[in-house]
């Protein structure tokens, strides 16, 4: 009798945020791809190679910004005014000229 060459096919679950999930399934169709066939090839390439078959890479460090007391106060001033929790006192004008010239005298 001979062996049979099909190979049993054991199931497994990978949890994906929806968006990257989303986000992974169309990038992987524009090039002909499903997520499944993804995993699979990365499965096999590192089977193959016997490491990670891509570069890992940290994400770019975004430098931390740090804002002065008096920025800062008007900053959550700004999120107060806008969530009504205080009465907004932002000053308004009618034309250009007059913003510029209380910018300037200010």
């Amino acid at each position: 009798m001979a062996a049979s060459t099909s190979k049993v096919k054991t199931g497994s679950t990978v949890r994906l945020d929806p968006e990257l999930r989303k986000e992974l399934s169309e990038g992987l169709a524009s090039v002909g791809m499903t997520i499944n066939g993804y995993f699979t090839m990365a499965a096999k390439q590192f089977l193959i190679q016997g490491k990670v078959p891509f570069e890992i890479k940290t994400a770019p460090k975004v430098e931390r910004v740090t804002f002065n007391d008096k920025t800062r106060k008007a900053i959550v001033r700004a999120f107060a005014e806008e969530e009504g929790l205080l009465p907004n006192t932002a000053k308004t004008f009618d034309n250009t000229d007059e913003a510029i010239k209380e910018l300037f005298n200010d």
